[in-house]
């Protein structure tokens, strides 16, 4: 049978359901060009120009098209920065200006891990969309459980959840949210590898949950240009929840993550992005992290670094 759609109507279709599936993650985009071209083969001959169309808008998506012009480089000399500190990871700076990827060790930032304490970005927005909490001040009470961290043992909301990056208190945030309204926005966004097995409270900690830097840097572009299919509302109030540092002429945002499980390896993010004259870089760190807490604060320092260098921040 003959595809009766209008023209328009299919271009529509095509971009939302590309954009559904997640821009940034290559394999779901593959199954949108597959919808394109599944569209293709009941055209008739007179509607082919529509049918480049559509491919053209799905091409677009995997960025074979529309992000033909961004360019990769790949920074020897950001090695140093990792070896002075005796770390192994990867640095990943995005430039929107000039789409341009800076990178050191690509592969590794194209290899997805678990996400660890940067999850509380998605957390928190799923939690103020679905409203098991109305806004960044609405309080959960401590549990009166004493842990490790002395900032822990109290009372927070989700302003200073994330400022102290409490563990239980977002956990707390993710058994309200429930599995399925979880999943449900984890697929809408398309984050990562969008599995949440393992555990509601755990799945981002040592369950099954995956992302790269790259997919990182994806993510937060869309937070921080406002197009997640959250509320504006909700992506405001997170973007002001990850302000960490000043400058006269320049923002930064940022969140740190630590995998830290027993009897495995730990390793460590620091992601977010700098606002500056008008510019936007987005970032993304992650090492290995042998000494654990020793290691902790080289996220940070690796990424200040980085981002200097790039003109992101000012000189160190």
């Amino acid at each position: 049978m003959e595809n009766t759609e209008r023209p328009g109507r299919m271009v529509a279709k095509a971009v939302a359901g590309c954009a559904a599936d997640g821009q940034h993650s290559a394999i779901l985009v593959r199954a949108g060009i597959a919808r394109v071209r599944r569209l293709a083969t009941t055209e008739t001959a007179m509607r082919r120009g529509v049918i480049s169309l559509l491919l053209w808008v799905a091409a677009c998506f995997t960025g074979s098209a529309c992000a033909a012009t961004e360019t990769w480089v790949e920074h020897a000399e950001w090695a140093d920065e990792f070896a002075g500190r005796n770390v192994r990871g990867t640095a990943l700076v995005y430039d929107e200006a000039a789409t341009t990827w800076h990178v050191h060790d690509r592969q590794r930032a194209e290899t997805r891990f678990l996400p660890a304490s940067t999850f509380k970005i998605f957390n928190a927005l799923t939690a103020l969309e679905t409203g098991v909490v109305q806004d960044e001040h609405e309080v959960i009470r401590w549990d009166g459980v004493q842990r490790d961290i002395a900032d822990w043992n109290r009372d927070h909301d989700l302003a200073s959840g994330m400022r102290y990056s409490v563990v239980w208190f977002y956990q707390a945030i993710a058994r309200r949210i429930g599995a399925g309204r979880m999943q449900a926005w984890i697929d809408r966004v398309g984050y990562g590898n969008r599995d949440i097995g393992g555990g509601i409270d755990r799945f981002w900690l040592s369950g099954n949950l995956r992302v790269s830097a790259v997919e990182q840097v994806g993510f937060l572009r869309r937070l921080a240009a406002g197009s997640l299919p959250f509320s504006a509302r909700s992506q405001d109030i997170v973007r002001r929840l990850l302000i960490v540092d000043r400058g006269p002429d320049w923002t930064l945002r940022a969140k740190t993550g630590w995998k830290h499980h027993a009897g495995e390896p730990d390793y460590g993010w620091y992601v977010g992005w700098v606002e500056r004259d008008a510019r936007r870089w987005l970032f993304a760190v992650q090492i290995d992290m042998p000494q654990a807490g020793a290691d902790a604060p080289k996220r940070i320092a690796i990424a200040r670094h980085v981002l200097a260098s790039v003109g992101a921040l000012p000189p160190e």
